[in-house]
């Protein structure tokens, strides 16, 4: 059996490509080593949001290119992802001792790279598809990472074009995926042993827009989900906030399997800064969104995502960014100073640019007000009984860990001598702190 390393950077539908990709090579005989020394094929799935995740790749891999050198002139290295889409031939003259590069679009075409490169070719995949599901996604297992929670991918591509953003150049334009495809990926990961499905996509809830023949959206497939039996929970990540319809909310909560978590990214506090952005709402329309979340869904968790210093952000409208965690009680956000990137509208408007020492500061305030807001969030809780599924176990300063979550996505620690994990129990919330709640086992 020859091995394979994959580092995935970025977000969980890079983690979901991987698992994807394990399973493709499993038919070749490559059995996965998390040891990079030890492999003889080397892959990167790359991130490019920022510009520290492209160049956390490229470093990477030229220590792989240096291994290469040095000791295993047979060793392959692959570049894949989101700057392989961006970048494509580029990357072999920037790198020359890759061996293939692998896009987003062309995940399904690692087979036959694989069988080239071996041959001694030098590939890039990195072509736009408009292929049709059938075509694209043929029967490969899949090589989940074992774990009480199943990433599954519904969406992928964007439509928005926001003027920050990278996603609609390396991921495409929004392409649902076929119920039937989820439906069943569902079902294999519940019989092999997970607790959790969280359904994926960079607007989960444009879900079956772009459908010719049938009026299916996200409501449906999450009544087709829950319908599947045992015990088991549902969530979906990451909705666009004007996409959020009624329909969907009262889904949610109806349906005892889906859980009160919404992650609602906002971006900035300022309707001005979010027009730039191009953005599809304003503060206003945000802030009424939140209100009928938090209305219809009893104990919801609202989390969010922001930029700081966005090109031509005065400080006022900084401020408005930090007013709104407030108002509207947001529970926890990512948060991120801006990078440019390539292609983006954006990234041209050098003259607007924020300065990196101010930057940098904003972002610092930034995270404060976060950890703030998520302290007052968790100290709700204090003295509730919640359900908790246990995900893992360790020891810690000689005391034994349950740590899992509620269905409201708050983390758990639970001391506790016996593993649990994959289980569901009752805790009582003893204590909060900042990223976490403290519990004890409630008694039978």
């Amino acid at each position: 059996m020859k091995k394979v390393y994959i580092e995935t950077m970025g977000c969980q539908m890079n983690k979901s490509d991987t698992e994807r990709m394990l399973g493709m090579l499993a038919h070749f005989d490559y059995t996965e080593t998390t040891t990079p020394e030890e492999a003889d094929l080397l892959m990167v799935n790359t991130c490019s949001i920022r510009q520290l995740s492209e160049d956390k790749a490229f470093s990477l891999i030229g220590t792989w290119g240096m291994w290469k050198k040095r000791n295993n002139p047979n060793l392959k290295i692959g570049f894949c992802g989101c700057v392989a889409q961006q970048k494509a031939e580029e990357i072999f003259k920037r790198a020359p001792y890759v061996d293939f590069v692998l896009g987003t679009h062309k995940i399904y075409s690692l087979p036959d790279i694989i069988q080239k490169v071996n041959k001694g070719e030098k590939v890039c995949e990195c072509t736009e598809t408009h292929q049709t599901e059938a075509d694209r996604e043929k029967d490969y297992e899949i090589k989940r990472v074992k774990s009480t929670n199943a990433w599954i991918p519904i969406t992928e591509g964007c439509n928005n074009f926001c003027t920050y953003c990278i996603v609609p150049y390396t991921r495409g334009r929004e392409r649902s995926r076929l119920p039937e495809t989820i439906i069943k990926e569902a079902q294999d990961a519940l019989n092999d042993g997970f607790k959790e499905i969280t359904l994926l996509g960079q607007n989960v809830d444009s879900y079956g827009k772009d459908f010719k023949d049938k009026n299916y959206r996200l409501a449906d497939l999450l009544k087709d989900l829950n319908a599947l039996d045992g015990k088991f929970r549902i969530r979906f990540v990451t909705s666009y906030p004007t996409d959020i319809t009624d329909e969907l909310i009262e889904t949610v909560v109806k349906l005892d399997k889906v859980c009160e978590y919404f992650h609602i990214p906002m971006q900035s506090g300022s309707s001005e800064v979010l027009k730039k952005m191009n953005r599809r709402y304003d503060r206003e329309t945000y802030a009424k969104i939140v209100e009928k979340v938090r209305k219809i869904v009893p104990d919801v968790t609202i989390t969010s995502d922001f930029i700081a210093g966005f090109p031509g952000e005065t400080e006022e409208q900084f401020e408005e960014t930090l007013t709104a965690i407030d108002e509207f009680e947001l529970d926890y956000s990512n948060v991120a100073a801006y990078s440019p990137r390539e292609k983006t509208v954006a990234a041209k408007w050098v003259d607007k640019y924020i300065p990196e020492d101010v930057k940098d500061e904003r972002f610092q305030r930034l995270n404060k007000k976060i950890q703030e807001n998520c302290l007052k969030s968790n100290l709700k809780f204090v003295g509730r009984e919640m359900e908790i599924l246990v995900e893992s176990f360790y020891e810690r300063k000689g005391m034994f860990i349950n740590t899992g979550k509620t269905r409201n996505n708050k983390t758990v620690h639970i001391p506790y001598d016996k593993d649990l994990t994959g289980q569901f129990v009752n805790a009582k919330i003893t204590g909060a702190k900042t990223w976490y709640l403290k519990g004890e086992l409630a008694e039978k």
